[in-house]
């Protein structure tokens, strides 16, 4: 158990920037209140102790702002940012490494027994105000947006926005993976910037990252050629362009706004 809880304690330092120090998690994030007493709910529920379980569920609730019902099945690393109005069904399951904000909804569409709540992958994340609807499935790594109004499944590492829903981003080809590695390495979030989406603004960002994989190719053939006449090594990309930078060039220069020699230049003149 408190495995779990320093998991899901490190987890909101990774997806939270605000946050500070463990004490202040611990005492202040509703989020994590709300699932450590679901927890414990959920431990009850399936020894058949269900009445003890809603209750404890409902303290939590009024506490936190957060309905989980204490039969849903949570993975681990689960983090409920700000939380206010999130509401999990009973046949609810979230996989490891779920993200979800406040106004969410994890919630049925039929009155009949047996599953009717959605069913989460590993690595979603739910945008604010979002309502997830039915005994639907949303792949891993699948983002919905915000206030988007699901009620069909979503295949794994596709965008689904909209009401109704839509997937406006599907599995990823071999272009956008290629678009995604070029926007990784040179440093730039992609996330997004896809042809489906009727941005101009996106497509120039494609182009980019297409004319940039081009010239890479191209000077990797080069290098590769001066490497095999002996001329110099071939070269590797750099994984961590944050860390270049060129040095201003400053000594011998003009003023670039009178055209005059610096003082600097002067006195060494």
């Amino acid at each position: 158990m408190f495995r779990r809880l320093r998991e899901d304690i490190a987890c909101v330092f990774d997806r939270d920037p605000a946050a500070r120090t463990t004490f202040e998690v611990l005492t202040t994030y509703p989020g994590i209140h709300a699932v450590m007493v679901h927890r414990i709910a959920h431990g009850l529920w399936r020894r058949e102790f269900k009445w003890a379980a809603r209750l404890l569920s409902n303290i939590a609730r009024l506490f936190t702002g957060i309905e989980i019902h204490p039969g849903a099945v949570i993975g681990r690393r689960f983090f409920i940012d700000h939380g206010m109005g999130v509401v999990i069904g009973e046949t609810a399951v979230i996989g490891d490494d779920c993200t979800l904000y406040h106004g969410v909804t994890l919630g049925g569409t039929t009155w009949e027994k047996g599953k009717r709540h959605p069913t989460l992958g590993r690595d979603v994340v739910v945008g604010a105000g979002a309502k997830v609807l039915g005994p639907i499935d949303i792949g891993d790594g699948a983002r919905i947006g915000s206030n988007a109004v699901v009620v069909k499944s979503v295949p794994a590492g596709a965008t689904a926005v909209g009401v109704p829903g839509r997937v406006i981003e599907p599995a990823r080809d071999a272009a956008s993976k290629r678009r995604a590695d070029t926007a990784r390495r040179i440093g730039f979030d992609a996330y997004g910037a896809t042809r489906d989406v009727p941005d101009p603004v996106a497509n120039a960002i494609n182009r980019m990252l297409d004319h940039i994989h081009q010239m890479d190719s191209r000077m990797e053939l080069m290098s590769q050629a001066l490497e095999g006449h002996g001329i110099m090594r071939r070269f590797e990309h750099e994984c961590d362009l944050d860390a270049m930078s060129i040095p201003p060039a400053t000594d011998g220069e003009t003023d670039a706004d009178s055209g005059q020699r610096r003082p600097e230049d002067a006195h060494q003149r």
